[in-house]
C-alpha cells in the first residue's frame, strides 16, 4: 500500500518535474548562498535524497548550469492563498498560487493571516504528502480581528478571554503562528500575543488602532508593513481607534530622519521585532508601480474578469501625491532599520489593488528592496536566510550549504549584477525535485481570480 501511495504521489507531480534523479550534479554553475556572501563562480552542488550533500553520489545525474546562478528558495514571509475578487470579498486561490509560488522560486511560505484556515491546512497537508505541487507552507491562522473587521469574512472577536481561546483553537488545529489585525485593544493584543507566546508560537500584526511602539512593548514578534500601517505618529491618535488614512495622509510628510521615526526603530531593534516589508502591494497603489506590476505573465494568469476589473478600479482612491511620498519614506526607514540592527523579512501580499499575484510579487518585492538602496546580495539575504532565521528554519533552509534542504533557484543571468535576472527562473529544485517553471505556470494560465 505505501509502494503505490509513492507511485500515486510521483504520478501526480510527473507532468511539472523537470529533474527527478535521487542524486543530482550541478556544474559550472554561480551560487549565490543566501548568506550575503560574494557569488561563487563554476560551482559543483552535489544533491543527494533531497539534501544538499558534499559530494557526489553513484550514479548522480549532471546538469550543466553555465550562464546560470544557482540561489537558495526564496522564504515568503506574508505569502497569502487568498486574493481579492472586489467589494471586500476574498478568493482562495486554492489551486493557482501554490503552482505561481513555487514556478517563481518560492520554496517555503508563510501564509500570514488566513481568509479560510481549514483550505489552507489541506492545501498545506496536500502539498506536504506529494499530492499537489507548492512551496513548503507554514500556516498563520485566522485574522485576530476585533469589534469592526472591514470584511465580513473576518471573524469578530470580543474581549481578552476570546483572542486566548481563538488562539489555542487554531494552534490545536495546526497553525504555527497568528497576525493580529486592524480594530483591537491594546490588552486584547496582549492576551494573544501571551496565548501564542505559551503555545511557544509567534505572533506578528498588520495594526492600526495599536501603534508599533505600543505592540512591542506587549512582546509582538513582528509587524507587518512598516510605516504604512503605523497610526503612533498622527497627531489626533486616541488609544484604541484607527483612523487610518488620516495617520497616513501625516505619516507620509516626515522626514526620513524624524527623531520619532529613529526612536521607533530602536525600540523595535531592542525588542528583537522583525518587520516585514512588503513593498509591492503599495508600489502598486502607484501608477508607474501599477503598470510596472502588470507584465504579460501576470496579465496572462488572470482570469478575464479579473483582468477587466483589476485595469478598471485599480488605484482605490488614494492620493497618488501621498503614495509616492510613503513608498519613498517606507524604504528609506527599512534601509535605516537594517542598518541599526533590525531584522527585516519579505513578502509580496498578494490583496491590495490586486495588482500583486503571488510568486511574481515575490520577485518584485526583491527588486524593489534594491531599488530602495540595499545591493542585490543584501535584498536576496532579506528574502531567504532572514525569514528562515525567522521561523527557526536556518538549519534546513534559507541558504546552499551541505546538509540543507535541496530548495534552489536556477535562474538565467547574475542576479548580483542585475536584480531582474530573478526573475528569469530555469528551474525550482524543492527538497531535490526539480520543476519546470513553464510548465506550473502554463497549467494555471487564467485561473487566477477564480480558483
Amino acid at each position: 500500500m505505501i509502494l503505490a501511495l509513492l507511485l500515486a504521489v510521483d504520478a501526480a507531480l510527473q507532468p511539472f518535474v523537470k529533474f527527478d534523479a535521487p542524486a543530482l550534479v550541478l556544474e559550472h554553475a554561480r551560487v549565490i548562498d543566501g548568506t550575503g556572501a560574494p557569488p561563487r563562480d563554476d560551482q559543483t552542488l552535489f544533491i543527494a535524497n533531497g539534501k544538499l550533500a558534499s559530494q557526489a553520489a553513484a550514479g548522480a545525474q549532471r546538469i550543466d548550469l553555465t550562464g546560470r546562478t544557482v540561489l537558495p528558495g526564496l522564504v515568503g514571509m506574508h505569502d497569502h492563498l487568498f486574493y481579492p475578487a472586489g467589494g471586500g470579498v476574498f478568493h482562495e486561490m486554492a489551486t493557482s498560487f501554490p503552482r505561481l509560488y513555487l514556478a517563481a522560486g518560492v520554496t517555503t511560505i508563510r501564509t500570514t493571516g488566513s481568509i479560510e484556515p481549514y483550505t489552507d491546512i489541506e492545501i498545506k497537508r496536500d502539498v506536504d504528502r506529494g499530492v499537489v505541487p507548492g512551496p513548503k507552507i507554514w500556516i498563520t491562522g485566522p485574522y485576530l480581528e476585533g469589534e469592526i473587521p472591514w470584511t465580513q469574512q473576518m471573524h469578530r472577536l470580543h474581549g481578552a478571554a476570546e483572542f486566548r481561546r481563538t488562539v489555542d483553537y487554531w494552534a490545536d488545529q495546526g497553525a504555527t503562528s497568528f497576525k493580529l489585525y486592524n480594530f483591537l485593544k491594546l490588552d486584547e493584543l496582549s492576551a494573544a500575543v501571551d496565548q501564542a507566546h505559551k503555545r511557544r508560537l509567534k505572533i506578528t500584526g498588520h495594526l492600526c488602532s495599536v501603534g508599533f511602539t505600543e505592540a512591542a512593548r506587549a512582546g509582538i514578534d513582528n509587524l507587518e508593513h512598516g510605516l504604512w500601517v503605523d497610526t503612533e505618529f498622527y497627531s489626533k491618535k486616541k488609544p484604541g481607534e484607527c483612523a487610518a488614512r488620516e495617520a497616513l495622509a501625516e505619516t507620509a510628510e516626515l522626514s526620513a530622519t524624524d527623531p520619532r521615526l529613529e526612536a521607533l526603530t530602536q525600540e523595535l531593534v531592542k525588542r528583537h521585532v522583525a518587520v516585514t516589508s512588503t513593498l509591492p502591494v503599495f508600489d502598486a497603489l502607484a501608477e508607474a508601480g501599477f503598470r510596472r506590476a502588470l507584465s504579460p505573465a501576470v496579465l496572462e494568469a488572470l482570469s478575464t474578469d479579473t483582468r477587466a476589473r483589476l485595469l478598471s478600479n485599480h488605484l482605490g482612491g488614494r492620493s497618488q501625491e501621498t503614495v509616492v511620498k510613503m513608498n519613498k519614506l517606507e524604504m528609506a526607514w527599512e534601509r535605516a532599520f537594517v542598518k541599526a540592527g533590525g531584522t527585516l523579512l519579505a513578502g509580496c501580499d498578494p490583496t491590495g489593488n490586486g495588482a500583486v499575484l503571488a510568486g511574481y510579487g515575490d520577485q518584485r518585492g526583491v527588486e524593489l528592496l534594491v531599488e530602495a538602496g540595499f545591493t542585490p546580495l543584501e535584498a536576496l539575504r532579506i528574502a531567504s536566510w532572514n525569514g528562515a532565521q525567522f521561523l527557526g528554519q536556518e538549519q534546513r533552509i534559507g541558504s546552499i550549504a551541505p546538509g540543507k534542504d535541496a530548495d534552489l533557484v536556477v535562474v538565467k543571468g547574475d542576479p548580483s549584477k542585475e536584480i531582474s535576472d530573478i526573475e528569469k527562473v530555469e528551474v525550482v529544485f524543492k527538497d531535490g525535485v526539480g520543476y519546470d517553471p513553464q510548465k506550473l505556470v502554463d497549467s494555471v494560465r487564467g485561473l487566477v481570480g477564480t480558483r
